[in-house]
Parts: C-alpha cells; sequence; structure tokens
C-alpha cells in the first residue's frame, strides 16, 4: 500500500474496523472486528521513490494489501515494477512492511519496519543486492507527518564490495521528511512533501527531494492526482543509461508524475 506522495501515507492503515450491528429487539450493538484487510492498484505515469525515478520516465503499475488488527498492529505487501537500467537485473520491486500505529490525544504515532526486495537485482559485477531494511518512526498531528527512517542493513548495496573505496558498509543511512496533505474542500487534498536522504560513508550520494501535487477522490474508491517532483542528486552520479546501451537519464530531475488508483 505504498503511497506516491510519501511512504507514511503508504504504511499507513485502517485501524478502525467496519461496524457489524448485532439486531436485538431494542437495540443494536456496534461490533468492530478483529482484522481488516484492504487493497489497492494504481498506474503511475512514472514511479519515483524519494524523487528518484525508478522507471527511467515510463509508467508502472503497482499494488498491494494489508491487514490490520483492532490494536493498532499491521502488516502488508506492496509490489511495482521497475527499469533495469537503475537497479540492474531486477524483476520488480517488492515490498514487505509492518509496524504498529495508535494515537495519544491529537498525536499519532507509527512504527515499524520496511523491507525494499528486488528479485534478481544486483549491482553490476559485485553481485551485491539492492534488497534494504529500514527501520521507520512517524508522528502526524491533523494534516502533517513528520517521519525518521533508518536502515538496519546496507543502503540499497552501498559497501566496499560495491565501490571499493574502503570506507565501509552503509548501515545506519537514514532519511527524514515532513509530508502535509490538506484536503481544501470536499475530495480535494492539497499535498506536499520534502525530504533529505542522507547515505553513511557515501555523503557524495547524499540528496533532498520535494513534491507538489493535488488528489482527487471519487466514489468507489477512486483517486487520481498530479504531483511535480525534484531533487538535486549530483547529476554525475545520478544519470543512468539505459541497458544495452543508448539514452542516459537524470533520475533525479524534476518531473511531473499522474496517477490513478483504486482503494478496496
Amino acid at each position: 500500500m505504498k503511497n506516491t506522495y510519501f511512504k507514511s501515507a503508504v504504511l499507513g492503515v485502517v485501524l478502525s474496523g467496519l461496524a457489524v450491528a448485532t439486531p436485538t429487539a431494542f437495540a443494536s450493538d456496534a461490533v468492530e472486528p478483529a482484522f481488516t484487510a484492504s487493497a489497492n492498484v494504481a498506474i503511475v505515469s512514472n514511479y519515483t521513490f524519494r524523487g528518484v525515478t525508478y522507471t527511467q520516465g515510463k509508467p508502472a503499475v503497482q499494488g498491494g494489501f494489508d491487514l490490520a488488527h483492532s490494536s493498532g498492529a499491521y502488516l502488508g505487501v506492496w509490489g511495482s515494477n521497475v527499469s533495469e537500467s537503475p537497479l540492474n537485473g531486477a524483476a520488480g520491486e517488492l515490498d514487505i512492511y509492518g509496524g504498529y500505529a495508535n494515537s495519544v490525544g491529537a498525536i499519532g504515532y507509527d512504527v515499524g519496519f520496511l523491507r525494499f526486495i528486488f528479485p534478481g537485482g544486483q549491482i553490476a559485477g559485485t553481485g551485491e543486492k539492492y534488497d534494504t531494511l529500514e527501520l521507520y518512526a512517524s508522528l502526524s498531528w491533523e494534516f502533517l507527518n513528520i517521519k525518521y527512517s533508518r536502515t538496519l542493513s546496507d543502503y540499497f548495496g552501498f559497501n566496499d564490495k560495491s565501490f571499493g573505496l574502503g570506507r565501509g558498509d552503509s548501515k545506519g543511512s537514514h532519511y527524514v521528511e515532513a509530508n502535509v496533505a490538506y484536503e481544501f474542500m470536499p475530495g480535494w487534498t492539497f499535498v506536499a512533501h520534502a525530504g533529505h536522504q542522507s547515505v553513511k560513508n557515501y555523503g557524495e550520494f547524499d540528496f533532498s527531494d520535494w513534491r507538489l501535487g493535488l488528489t482527487r477522490d471519487f466514489e468507489g474508491g477512486w483517486q487520481a492526482g498530479v504531483a511535480w517532483v525534484d531533487t538535486d542528486a549530483d547529476k554525475a552520479l545520478y544519470t543512468i543509461c539505459n541497458s544495452g546501451g543508448g539514452a542516459c537519464k537524470d533520475t533525479g530531475a524534476g518531473k511531473w508524475v499522474v496517477h490513478l488508483k483504486r482503494a478496496f
């Protein structure tokens, strides 16, 4: 259930169950089921992760499934196609995540893990996989969310074996972000995001990213949206050439992204 605007909204789940009426002669009592399930499917014009395109500017089909417990615990899976150019040999992306979300007064909180898996993907000539494990924690208030993510593994395969620079691994790389989702009229939401990625021991790959956009919700669980996404990532480091030769693309350059999504 990974949202293209920011991961916190992606990893958010429905924590309250559907009310089930128990008929009696005099009254109906609402009973909350222990578990609730939801799913989503989306088409995006360009799959970007933290502002960087993973499809070389091409469309992606994405979808996920979430299971939530009334206690606040949740578990989910999400997938997308990716390009083999920025993620050498990867057949796609599969994310597995879980955690616990609840609130104290007006403040919501969410803690959990996120495992990125790229089947078949590895840094060319090294055998190092892109698979990455992060822990995250976030706080929310009304339309504002702040989130911190930190890797327990290497950051997408960055280490001595893949770079040969003698700097060690990249465990402990982190990403901090602020997100806004403000519904200014029924069904219309203004979204904004700013984040900064720090790559431990490989600081030249650090970058900031930002997003501004609008979403429109429709009946039946449909949503459409458009956003401008950009980064300040070093062009020389983030320019990727298509596998087998051909055009090269600055994966961190500014781009428009549109999406159509349905939640079930």
